[in-house]
């Protein structure tokens, strides 16, 4: 397990550190969890397509973030599971909430893109 070593790191150090973390952390969820390889895929198309829509700046900014909230949150989920699974295995009412949680933030993620998409492109 790493330790917080690149606490004590200053200036671009501690970027390049964050930086790899953070692509420790992407590829982690590619291996580990399907929905996000599933929804990493919508956005490798959705997100190249948002440039080519007949909408101002603006809108290809709400299109764009709109799929990249639903992999925001889904890290954030799949990272909450990982840690409520650390914790035990157990079946426990909270560990259950806490999931299920976690999944209906991925599921409204999910209702905003054909939402804000279609704001944006019927306007």
């Amino acid at each position: 397990m790493k330790s917080d070593s690149h606490k004590g790191r200053q200036g671009l150090r501690r970027v390049l550190a964050a930086l790899g973390y953070s692509l420790e952390g992407l590829g982690a969820a590619w291996r580990n969890e399907a929905a996000f390889r599933q929804e990493a895929i919508l956005a490798a198309v959705l997100v190249p397509a948002a440039f080519f829509m007949p909408v101002s700046g603006i809108g290809k900014a709400l299109l764009v973030g709109a799929v990249m909230l639903v992999l925001v949150v889904e890290l954030l989920n799949s990272a909450l599971e990982a840690a409520v699974d650390r914790v035990s295995l157990e079946n426990h009412p909270l560990a259950k909430r806490a999931k299920d949680i976690g999944s209906a933030a991925v599921f409204l993620s999910l209702v905003s893109v054909p939402v804000v998409w279609g704001l944006v492109l019927l306007d």
